[in-house]
């Protein structure tokens, strides 16, 4: 098929319905170009459950193995554990995964030797060109000497290193739910969590590309609704929730209630600046108020910043922060490559629970002070209008600040929002915070009023 990859090369990564969008053929020209923009010679590719990734993948493989670059194939795994074969290999990456989008879609996310991210201004738009190019010109010319594609599992060395970076070996017995959404946590989790004192209650861990069950995607409260109350049932400690490429966790209480992504970045935080006095920790400009107030509080210095991995790993790169954390439930660590892994930060929690008597509920309540209205999103033509309307609804009044560091962000000393424009769709998302839930809501639907006006 020609390439038209206008609609399928997103900010940070490939991402198509297949065939529809690409297919085997393309896969093969990514995978020749990835090795050509990179300069390397060996490289190391992974794939999630979805049915179209075995092929995908080893056609990716060929491409790059015609370019002369030796190739591991660590088959089945999650996106953290591929970068954990990049780390430890030194080598550049690619997964093949659509993370939580629905079945028919994949996409491929990539990185340089050492989980080092490839984006739009790091490789990503040149290797958009190269294949454009090869699908209009019969493909590019094969290396001088082909190289070789050999097999590897890597899943007990991701777990092992996973376990090396938290001290693990005080922990009381726990009673853990765990939703991998058909998702990679089926395929991660029982080797991770094996040698704990962890009783286990899985919940779709069949690794089905199809989600029978409902779609990976934790963040969206109707996907965590069958663990909130198999948690209650089993009287749990926790329940944990993967997306589908297991990059990501999601943590509920005792009680079946969602943690706030922001109340377990200031619990890992918290631990980490404890094995790294004075370090730096960056969270983006919509995780609470309570993030940077804790780091302050344990003799860090919190760092804002735009949201999106690539942003969070450059800052993270550039500060040598020990950690990071967003909103949407991606957790960076230092120790693992600037990368996010939601299982190390799912291994944090354990810790953290496993050495105090007390419910998670109390634990987390010191790290959720203020009252939050979650990610809202409206369909809208005319994302700048509204936002400008919403700009000058506010920008007179007393004690307000904005900022347009992404988006705009206008704060007092009782309340902030942010409305940002989505990228690939017609909406604008809305995030508030306030001191008390009455102050929330009243700020809430006054913004909204004016975006849907």
């Amino acid at each position: 098929m020609a390439a038209d990859l206008s609609q399928i090369v997103k900010a940070y990564d490939v991402r198509g319905v297949v065939p529809d969008q690409w297919d085997e053929q393309v896969a093969e020209l990514f995978g020749a170009a990835f090795v050509q923009v990179t300069g390397a010679d060996a490289i190391v590719v992974g794939h999630d459950m979805r049915p179209s990734s075995p092929g995908l993948s080893g056609a990716f493989a060929r491409g790059a193995a015609a370019r002369g670059a030796d190739v591991t194939l660590i088959g089945l795994c999650s996106t953290d554990q591929l970068y954990f074969a990049s780390g430890h290999l030194d080598l550049p990456g690619a997964m093949f995964t659509a993370s939580h989008n629905p079945a028919q879609y994949n996409g491929i996310k990539m990185c340089r030797a050492g989980a080092a991210p490839v984006g739009q201004n790091t490789g990503l738009a040149d290797i958009r060109d190269l294949v454009t190019a090869w699908s209009a010109d019969g493909g590019p010319e094969p290396a001088a000497r082909r190289g070789t594609v050999t097999q590897r599992d890597t899943l007990a060395d991701y777990a092992a290193h996973l376990l090396s970076l938290v001290d693990l070996s005080a922990m009381r017995p726990l009673k853990v739910v765990v939703d991998a959404g058909n998702g990679m946590g089926g395929h991660t989790v029982p080797t991770v969590f094996g040698s704990l004192p962890v009783t286990l209650v899985p919940m779709y861990f069949e690794l089905d590309g199809t989600f029978p069950h409902h779609e990976a995607n934790p963040l969206d409260p109707a996907n965590i609704v069958d663990l909130q109350a198999r948690v209650v049932a089993e009287g749990a400690d926790l329940g944990l929730a993967f997306d589908g490429d297991a990059d990501r966790c999601f943590v509920v209480d005792e009680r079946g209630e969602g943690v706030s992504p922001s109340a377990i970045t200031a619990l890992v935080a918290t631990r980490e600046l404890a094995r790294h006095p004075g370090g730096t920790v960056i969270h983006n400009l919509i995780t609470s108020w309570s993030v940077p107030e804790v780091v302050r509080e344990q003799g860090g210095r919190p760092v804002r910043t735009r949201v999106g991995h690539s942003f969070i790993k450059e800052e993270m790169a550039r500060t040598g922060a020990v950690f990071g954390g967003e909103h949407s439930a991606h957790y960076y660590f230092r120790d693992f490559w600037n990368a996010d892994t939601g299982m190390l930060a799912a291994l944090h929690v354990l810790a953290a629970l496993g050495t105090q008597d007390g419910p998670l509920s109390r634990l987390v309540g010191r790290y959720d002070r203020y009252a939050a209205s979650g990610e809202i999103n409206s369909q809208v033509d005319d994302q700048a209008g509204r936002s400008a309307a919403v700009r000058a609804a506010f920008a007179t009044r007393e004690g307000v600040t904005t900022d347009e560091l992404d988006g705009l962000t206008v704060a007092t000393g009782d309340w902030w929002f942010n409305l940002r424009a989505s990228n690939t769709e017609p909406l604008l998302r809305l995030n508030v915070e306030a001191r008390d839930e009455a102050l929330m809501t009243k700020i809430r639907d006054e913004v909204l009023a004016l975006v849907r006006a």
